[in-house]
């Protein structure tokens, strides 16, 4: 499977009433599989604090407190809330706890390791002041957190964090990865995450998580593949100065396997393509005098896009009145499909009306601040609601977003979410955005569904980069190092 589903608090809801078995009977493999899990990762931990809350978290918590007592653990727990409020399952558990003497404690005492167990999947919002209070207190403590199913304050629907929100070293989750855990900031609060069954079906999901496998689905070339059937691509970007930019999205579009590649650049900036770009056929454009390609380039670009299944417009393209309307034209009359990011993205704010209208696919590839820009948000709006705005954007553009970061997220209209995980910090440099670009633009000129092509466009990239930090190093990776190891990524 190229693909793992990740649930929402809903979907998950869904399964478990879908389920024959008693609540109380899940409950109590939940909580066995995550003492089972504590006494494997933590086998010197002699002492367990179990943070709980009042609902079936918390009941998850008294069961992980009985079954680390009868592994011969000493274990305490820290109630959040009153024993009156404990919910029904939950307070069987508690009541169970109980009998054999475990201690219920006011304030938290020494431990080896802290289990947090007070908000699961159902919690949303920010959590209340004495709520808030106790999970800071429990960030302060210098031990090894372990969250049951979700850190306590993420939501596990989207990983948006409105407050304080633990932050574990591991988290175990029940039936299956919850979005919140993968989606930041939600996932940089989970630390290690491990998933185990506790006996429920499947279930139906919106959103899913790719694996490396997604890289099985890229056409491979054939015996009887020309340059063209192989995949041709068409890039349209570069300016004085950022010459570089549309230079790596050639060179990756190569490297992931395009058998022809094109480039139209400004004029005045001949003598650098022809010096740095041996295999791409090179058109020279209408440009102005500062060396950035105008609206005249339009006929040339189109022309030139005749053999293309795709066209990449943006890398280096440099922001002009020229570059906008040029822009704007190719969006009208191209009949292929577009990959658009960096100068373009920014050319298309304010116009999102020019993307809406094409018949052909669109993939946005924006990172935080541009696509903030694309829909009139700050920066951190998009950082702290990614899934969201993904998604949204997708929907009100029309079109096919790829929004870059550490859990790169791929949305279309009126669908879920792909999220992609894979790669390494080294892909936090410059030019890293415009290998994606070219590399997207490789996998939709051989055909490939758009939504699945920015996915492994993603995937590829990722992997890559692991490679590249293994022949290199992490420290020092650069764009280049990922482009070299397209080729061995998708062999």
């Amino acid at each position: 499977m190229w693909a793992e589903p990740l649930f929402t608090a809903a979907e998950m809801r869904a399964a478990e009433e879908a389920h024959s078995e008693p609540t109380l009977e899940l409950m109590e493999r939940a909580g066995a599989a995550t003492a089972e899990a504590a006494l494997r990762h933590y086998p010197e931990a002699r002492r367990f604090s179990i943070w709980a809350g009042t609902g079936s978290n918390g009941g998850d918590g008294f069961v992980v407190a009985r079954k680390l007592h009868e592994a011969g653990r000493e274990v305490d727990v820290l109630l959040l809330g009153g024993e009156d409020k404990v919910t029904s399952d939950a307070g069987e558990n508690l009541r169970r706890a109980r009998e054999l003497g475990i201690p219920f404690v006011d304030e938290p005492e020494r431990a080896d390791v802290v289990v947090d167990a007070l908000f699961g999947t159902g919690f949303s919002g920010a959590p209340r002041r004495d709520a808030a209070a106790r999970i800071e207190a429990l960030n302060a403590v210098p031990v090894p957190v372990l969250a049951v199913d979700v850190p306590s304050g993420v939501d596990a629907s989207t990983g948006k964090v409105a407050g304080p929100a633990v932050i574990a070293e591991r988290t175990v989750t029940f039936h299956a990865r919850k979005v919140g855990l993968a989606v930041a900031p939600g996932r940089f609060h989970a630390g290690e995450v491990e998933v185990v069954d506790i006996g429920i079906a499947p279930g139906e999901t919106r959103h899913r998580r790719v694996s490396q496998e997604i890289l099985a689905l890229v056409p491979r070339r054939g015996d009887r593949d020309t340059k063209y059937s192989a995949g041709s691509v068409l890039v349209v970007g570069g300016s004085k100065g950022m010459t570089g930019a549309p230079s790596l999205t050639t060179e990756a579009a190569f490297r992931a396997g395009a058998g022809y590649v094109r480039v139209c650049f400004p004029s005045s900036l001949d003598l650098v393509f022809e010096q740095r770009l041996v295999e791409a056929v090179k058109t020279p454009s209408p440009c102005d005098e500062e060396g950035r390609l105008t609206a005249e380039a339009a006929e040339v670009v189109l022309e030139a896009a005749s053999r293309a299944g795709v066209v990449a417009i943006g890398p280096g393209l440099g922001r002009s009145d020229g570059t906008r309307e040029l822009v704007r034209v190719l969006l009208e009359r191209l009949e292929v499909p577009v990959v658009l990011d960096a100068d373009g993205l920014w050319a298309l704010a304010g116009h999102l009306d020019w993307v809406f209208s094409r018949h052909a696919p669109t993939v946005l590839t924006p990172h935080a601040g541009e696509l903030a820009r694309l829909l009139g948000r700050e920066s951190s709006w998009v950082d702290a609601n990614r899934l969201d705005a993904t998604q949204g954007g997708a929907d009100d553009v029309g079109a096919f977003v790829l929004l870059k970061g550490a859990d790169t997220l791929v949305a279309a209209p009126g669908r879920g979410v792909l999220l992609c995980d894979l790669g390494n910090a080294g892909l936090a440099t410059a030019g890293t955005g415009d290998v994606l670009t070219g590399i997207v633009a490789a996998f939709l000129s051989k055909g490939m569904d758009a939504e699945i092509a920015a996915a492994a466009g993603a995937a590829a990239a990722g992997v890559a980069s692991e490679l590249a930090a293994e022949r290199h190093g992490f420290a020092g990776l650069i764009a280049r190092d990922v482009i070299e190891s397209l080729s061995p990524t998708l062999s």
